[in-house]
């Protein structure tokens, strides 16, 4: 069984994060091998959350893991709280890469143009520091933005600005960068990609539907993330993060009784599972279930 270790702070109750990643990577038949960076009582969105960091026990897990020789298919970053951890889980990839590793940073720090709370000026720079050591990087518009340190486009960017970004992207990643959270030219709603090994711009979307909630970034790096190590090529993968996303996202603005801070992406996961061993499309209604 392929083995796949993600970095990430645990939120107790949100739906995002580890408590996502953890579900939704093993639902690809994938071992999931979790790295807390921090326990949240609840995600960022609610007042009062408690929080502890666990910097200082990220050292003696990576320690621990190398003296039983514990090898991974995959590298997955999320949300990281310090600079300091940054630079921990550059040493994480460096120790555990191998030949076939594949490493994928998700630079989570800002929305709407601004950077979450707690994060200075700097985090950006070593983020995008970070972001040389993967094989994709899956920014949204504000985290593109900040690493290359030009003004934020707004959510509906255009294709040509996008693609400027995607552009400058590439001095931090030769692999694969991904910009989330775009509106097409054709008015859907999906990511825009440059391959750095082709040199070709890529593109997906789905049908926006009019609802916005926390923690969809996390859902798409997952699912993403499973998909490679299921075999699916990097832009397959990306495709199914999309349409299961979507349907996360559609699931939930038709359901009367959902909670205000999070999608229901429980509910979809049965949908995820058949769609990885099948090619049904999201678009198609009487396909979805």
């Amino acid at each position: 069984m392929k083995r796949i270790m993600t970095i990430q702070d645990i939120s107790c109750i949100g739906k995002c994060s580890l408590t996502v990643a953890l579900p939704i990577i093993s639902a690809f038949g994938v071992e999931t091998a979790i790295v807390p960076t921090a326990i949240l009582s609840t995600h960022t969105q609610f007042q009062g959350f408690t929080f502890r960091d666990l910097t200082d026990d990220l050292e003696p897990i990576k320690e621990h893991w190398k003296k039983e020789g514990f090898e991974f298919s995959a590298i997955y970053s999320g949300y990281l709280g310090s600079e300091r951890q940054i630079e921990i889980v550059r040493d994480y990839v460096r120790t555990f890469r191998g030949k076939d590793t594949f490493t994928i940073v998700d630079p989570v720090m800002a929305d709407n143009g601004k950077l979450y709370a707690g994060f200075d000026d700097h985090f950006p720079e070593k983020m995008a520091g970070l972001c040389r050591e993967a094989d994709v990087i899956l920014p949204n518009l504000s985290e593109a933005a900040l690493m290359l340190g030009v003004p934020y486009p707004g959510e509906d960017a255009s294709p040509e600005v996008t693609k400027e970004l995607l552009k400058g992207l590439t001095k931090f990643c030769s692999g694969a960068v991904v910009i989330t959270g775009v509106t097409l030219e054709d008015g859907t709603f999906g990511f825009m990609g440059f391959d750095g090994k082709t040199g070709t711009h890529f593109e997906y979307g789905n049908p926006k539907v009019p609802f916005k909630s926390h923690g969809t970034g996390d859902i798409f790096a997952s699912t993403f993330t499973g998909a490679l190590a299921k075999g699916f090529t990097v832009l397959d993968a990306l495709k199914l993060a999309a349409d299961y996303v979507t349907a996360c996202i559609r699931n939930t603005y038709e359901d009367q009784n959902r909670v205000n801070y999070a999608v229901n992406f429980e509910e979809e996961l049965p949908w995820l599972m058949e769609r990885i061993t099948s090619n049904r499309s999201i678009n198609n209604p009487a396909e979805r279930r």
